[in-house]
């Protein structure tokens, strides 16, 4: 029997492109993981990818995975849509998620869903982040 994993992810990006941030909420049972990260200049499309490759390289076994996303363009990358750009992280994605048995719910950005909105807010967190950096406002650490 294969552990349950709900992965909750979301994307930033201040500016398209601009700096950028992502997170991840790895939730299983009674355990919780976050992870957060950033890039100085993406696009928002690669740090929803980002998200959902951060968390499932986390996972050190075989799992059932939940994916809960608000963006449209992961949803329909995960369930094997075409892809006309960010080809290294799709594909990235798409080995990952081939390690284990991945589902996907799409959810309504800002629409109250308490994971998605806390995602939201990790991430762009980390995108602010970057930005200070740029600004040559030092470097703050991730969660």
């Amino acid at each position: 029997m294969s552990v349950q994993v709900f992965l909750y992810s979301d994307g930033s990006c201040l500016g398209n492109p601009g700096p950028g941030g992502y997170a991840a909420i790895l939730q299983s049972g009674q355990h919780e993981r976050v992870i957060t990260g950033g890039v100085s200049q993406t696009t928002n499309n690669r740090m929803e990818l980002q998200a959902v490759i951060a968390g499932l390289q986390a996972l050190t076994c075989r799992c059932q995975v939940m994916v809960v996303t608000d963006s449209q363009y992961v949803a329909t990358i995960l369930n094997g849509g075409q892809a006309r750009a960010n080809l290294d992280l799709v594909a990235k994605v798409r080995q990952l998620a081939g390690r284990h048995n991945v589902a996907v719910e799409h959810v309504n950005g800002h629409s109250g869903h308490a994971l998605n909105e806390r995602c939201d807010r990790l991430a762009t967190a980390a995108a602010e982040q970057q930005r200070q950096a740029l600004a040559g406002g030092g470097y703050a650490p991730g969660h």
